[in-house]
């Protein structure tokens, strides 16, 4: 498989964040009002990402049983279970890649429980152990479409929070600020819609496998412009390949969907698997997640209440079956794969008949595959691969 050289950039980008963070700083959830939080001159920190670095690095197996004992169930998000593990043990990964001691302690926590509501009580763990206010946004839930009515609902609550952020980071707020962070947002979300779509185009340039990695400034560094500008450093490559007639793998036999959450100690062996099989997954609704439309500087509050409540997780069956169908025209799609990740409930849409109902409708093959975004005690490898190599099979 090709590489994607801009990874040099993005690691040291990465490594620039983690170890650039200083006081204050405030935890939020990945989907959570960043933009806002970095207006106050918060540095903003994701503990959602530390539970993805606990899968890939293959860590949060040794963490679970800790939260475990502790009393949380062992097939709740897995996220949760072992980030609260890893901080009950005293380690983290982040001392190995990036030499933190500990995970940045924070002085304000705040969550939006507009993907599930494990974060209430992982973000209301860690406001007990560090003695800091939390503060929690709770959006209307599994909406059809979202209403002018929903969205005032979520504007009260930004508005709610200003006065906490005020008296934590020592600053009034203000309304230029927030214009500005969120214009930062807009147009590095507008550059990874960009680098994704440049699948659309066959071969593909960038798979799923490779934009769950790029993906990290989107998360962390939204708001900022480090994040606009790997972007645009990315898309050019991106774009150059496709020019050229280059893709991640030279010949695509067929192009596959994932949908749900990566899997991910298990990235790299099931990136050659696909690559072996000549099989492209090319579109996902995990990395899509990060794109936001509905950012407006005009019109800051109710652009990042509507963009932060109209996200996919966050729709009901119909408007996520209907999604899902205008992605498998647009990305040119043989086949979806549900991964029904046995820890998070929320994110994955195999289990109320969504993959026969996308199979009828947009006429395209389906396979759901169990496992988990970092408990591998739920993923059997040699079943997995025989199920997709056959998928594969079937599609070609």
């Amino acid at each position: 498989m090709r590489t994607i050289e801009s990874t040099n950039e993005l690691r040291r980008l990465m490594g620039a964040y983690f170890q650039g963070i200083k006081k204050p700083v405030a935890w939020c959830t990945s989907v959570g009002p960043a933009e806002l939080l970095r207006s106050f001159g918060f540095e903003v920190y994701f503990p959602e990402n530390h539970g993805a670095l606990l899968g890939a690095t293959r860590t949060a197996g040794d963490y679970i049983p800790a939260a475990v004992k502790e009393g949380y169930a062992g097939d709740i998000c897995s996220y949760l279970t072992s980030d609260i593990g890893a901080h009950l043990s005293g380690e983290t990964p982040l001392k190995k890649h990036y030499g933190l001691k500990e995970v940045p302690r924070p002085d304000l926590i705040v969550y939006n429980t507009n993907q599930c509501r494990e974060v209430q009580d992982w973000f209301g763990f860690f406001a007990k152990e560090y003695d800091v206010p939390v503060f929690g946004i709770t959006p209307p839930r599994h909406v059809d479409e979202v209403t002018s009515a929903h969205v005032a609902d979520v504007v009260s609550q930004f508005k709610d929070m200003l006065p906490l952020c005020e008296k934590i980071s020592g600053n009034r707020f203000d309304i230029d600020r927030f214009r500005e962070t969120l214009r930062l947002s807009r147009e590095a979300t507008d550059l990874w819609k960009e680098a994704l779509a440049t699948a659309v185009n066959s071969p593909a340039p960038m798979l799923f496998f490779d934009a769950t990695i790029h993906m990290g400034p989107i998360v962390v560094l939204r708001g900022t412009q480090e994040a606009k500008d790997y972007y645009a450093l990315l898309l050019k490559e991106l774009q150059g390949m496709v020019a050229k007639g280059e893709g991640a793998i030279p010949r695509e036999a067929c192009r596959i969907y994932w949908d749900g959450m990566p899997i991910w100690g298990k990235l790299r062996s099931l990136s050659d698997l696909f690559a072996k099989n000549q099989a492209a997954v090319v579109a996902s609704t995990y990395c899509n997640s990060w794109v936001f439309d509905a950012f407006d500087e005009r019109d800051p509050f109710t652009s990042s209440a509507l963009a932060y409540t109209e996200i996919f997780i966050n729709r009901s069956e119909k408007a996520k079956t209907a999604i899902l169908g205008r992605m498998v025209k647009d990305f040119g799609i043989h086949g979806v794969i549900f991964h029904d990740a046995k820890t998070c409930h929320n994110n994955s849409n195999a289990r109320f008949g969504m993959p026969q109902r996308l199979k009828k409708e947009a006429g395209v093959e389906t396979l759901v595959l169990e496992g988990d975004l970092c408990d591998l005690r739920f993923y059997s490898e040699g079943q997995s691969h025989t199920k997709i190599e056959a998928f594969i099979e079937q599609l070609t």
